[in-house]
């Protein structure tokens, strides 16, 4: 039996951020255990995290390091932590306490992590705001996650409980190392690392105080989305927004040195038919969509210029390289079938979130997969060989016959 408990957890809690975790998925930690390993004995496990984290006694191990490019090709890295599978369920245990306290109090222009709101509506409000205003502050906090002020974000989480439980893993999880691949631990006195389970959480609650709650009082007339640290400010004038983006750039180096990115960090302004002005820069990126002057069909049939967003050149991009990365030509000892059944949830996503405005941008790059097809009868079948042609219409003929079976033949037939 055990004795009483230091906290008041529910066992009913730890087994709903399991179920949470699992839905998930995600990689192992450290320890190398796989989520169906840590099933293997899951009523232990669960107790043994449960008693721990009641007895105040739980400490997370480190976070394995795990280093992914930047989109780009810069040869920059950004650098990912990943708990072990129970140290994501003791993080989302914590974040299930703590989220319905704060969640109600958060401004209605932050979309990252929170329910009922995602990076599409964002991208919608955001095409709504610079159509009505002419200038924006494309924003880019440099190295945010990595330089979270661990005093401020735990001021930030005793401002909205007194659970001093919720406090003490907190900090333990702030302060946990990250594992290098060769075993290597690197202290940390700043930062999140992105991948945690509470992580997310903790950036909202940050920026609510650093920035959401500020810009309200500050510059109540001056909107923005904001996802995570990903912020675009709407404004007048050009004058304002220097002026707004110079006060920003000051509140953020008050909030634990925090710097805006001096070159990712642009004023843009949004150039179409009515506003035919020039300035250096007239196009930004938000959420993998780019903002730019494009021509648009009216209802009356006439096409005219307008400020929209449509899927960025470097997401494009990064979808024809995977799509040149599943090599379907070579796959001849594949059907039709079981390659749509492999591709499909992926190009269904991409089509989901970046079909949402301005779906003709993705045709060149969903039309490379049906490139790849022609070449697969090609090299599949010896009557073909040779000839594009006639393997073109065989593949038409599948699209006539079975027109549901790729996700993209809804938008672009060979």
């Amino acid at each position: 039996m055990s004795g009483p408990k230091s906290f008041e957890i529910s066992k009913h809690m730890v087994f709903e951020a399991y179920r949470r975790v699992k839905a998930n998925k995600g990689a192992a930690g450290v320890d190398g255990e796989s989520i169906e390993q840590f099933e293997a004995d899951l009523r232990g496990n669960l107790y043994k995290l449960w008693n721990r984290m009641s007895s105040g006694c739980y400490f997370p191990p480190p976070v394995r390091m795990v280093e992914i490019p930047k989109p780009g090709g810069s040869g920059k890295v950004r650098v990912l932590g990943v708990p072990t599978v129970a140290d994501r369920i003791a993080q989302t245990v914590v974040a299930m306490v703590l989220e319905p306290g704060v969640e109600p109090l958060f401004h209605p222009d932050s979309y990252g992590y929170r329910p009922r709101r995602s990076a599409l509506d964002a991208v919608a409000e955001c095409r709504e705001r610079c159509w009505r205003t002419d200038w924006v502050i494309d924003m880019d906090i440099q190295g945010f996650f990595d330089n979270l002020d661990h005093g401020l974000v735990l001021k930030a989480v005793a401002h909205h409980t007194d659970q001093r439980w919720i406090l003490l893993y907190v900090e333990r999880w702030l302060k946990a190392p990250l594992q290098r691949p060769d075993g290597s631990l690197v202290a940390r006195d700043r930062g999140s690392p992105q991948g945690s389970a509470i992580s997310p959480l903790l950036a909202n609650l940050f920026m609510h105080y650093a920035f959401d709650a500020w810009m309200a009082r500050e510059f109540p007339g001056v909107q923005f989305e904001r996802y995570c640290d990903d912020v675009v400010v709407h404004c007048r004038s050009q004058a304002q927004a220097r002026w707004v983006r110079d006060a920003i750039a000051k509140r953020l180096a008050e909030c634990g040195g925090l710097l805006l990115h001096p070159e990712k960090t642009r004023i843009v302004y949004c150039k179409d038919a009515r506003r035919p002005g020039s300035h250096e820069h007239t196009s930004f990126t938000f959420l993998g969509y780019e903002f730019r002057v494009r021509l648009v069909k009216a209802k009356a049939g006439n096409y005219f210029a307008s400020f929209n967003p449509a899927v960025s050149r470097d997401a494009a991009k990064r979808m024809r390289a995977q799509i040149r990365s599943w090599r379907l030509h070579r796959r001849s000892g594949s059907t039709l079938v079981e390659l749509a059944r492999e591709i499909n949830p992926v190009v269904r996503g991409w089509i989901n979130y970046y079909g949402r405005f301005i779906v003709s941008e993705l045709f060149y790059s969903l039309n490379c997969i049906n490139s790849y097809l022609v070449r697969w009868i090609v090299q599949k079948y010896k009557r073909f060989s040779g000839k594009w042609k006639r393997a073109r219409e065989a593949l038409r003929k599948a699209v006539r016959l079975y027109p549901g079976m790729f996700a993209h033949w809804k938008l672009v037939r060979p």
